[in-house]
């Protein structure tokens, strides 16, 4: 190793550990996240990324981005030396270089996190959804039954009861008009 390092300036030096040093930890983290232990980053709670309160999808300082900065600023810094740029205009541009990644890379996990479904059940979606009684729901609030209903996008089996005067019994074709509490809805006996 020493003889590859022999002929070069300090500055040359500098950017080939930068470069090498951040591209073994690339490929380490690469290989990892493909073999599905390497998540660091990426454990966002979705909630947060894709909710109204403003969330913290955008992660700029990361362990990755660093990678990543690191990875692009020793790579760019080695090509500038080799196209004879001075000293200052490759720290520039390689600086300038690793940035861009680093942003790049923070956009690209904000639009990958938002592509995931979180699977949470938000119980008012329900509302003024149109299923059918699995289990018989007794009249007037009597006895709890359930229903069949689809919410966001997937069919969900859930606890209801209903004001109605008469039981709805099993199949009949009901309309969420409330939730009452958790995931108990209230139903009614749906008319065209």
């Amino acid at each position: 190793m020493n003889e590859f390092f022999e002929g070069m300036t300090n500055i040359e030096q500098t950017y080939w550990i930068i470069a090498l040093i951040g591209s073994t930890i690339f490929l380490f983290i690469f290989v990892l996240t493909f073999v599905g232990v390497g998540d660091t980053d990426m454990e966002i709670d979705i909630e947060q990324v894709s909710g109204d309160d403003g969330g913290v999808g955008f992660q700029f300082f990361t362990f990755k981005n660093l990678v990543a900065f690191l990875t692009i600023f020793g790579w760019t810094g080695i090509i500038c030396i080799g196209n004879n740029l001075s000293g200052t205009m490759t720290i520039v541009v390689s600086s300038i270089a690793g940035l861009l990644m680093m942003t790049a890379t923070s956009f690209l996990f904000l639009w990958i996190s938002r592509l995931s479904h979180s699977g949470t059940l938000r119980i008012k979606n329900a509302i003024g959804v149109i299923g059918e009684v699995y289990l018989p729901i007794g009249a007037n609030r009597s006895k709890m039954g359930k229903i069949q209903i689809t919410v966001q996008g997937s069919l969900r089996e859930l606890e209801a009861i209903t004001d109605n005067n008469e039981e709805l019994k099993t199949n009949s074709i009901i309309k969420v008009t409330d939730v009452i509490s958790g995931e108990l809805l209230l139903v009614e006996k749906f008319s065209k």
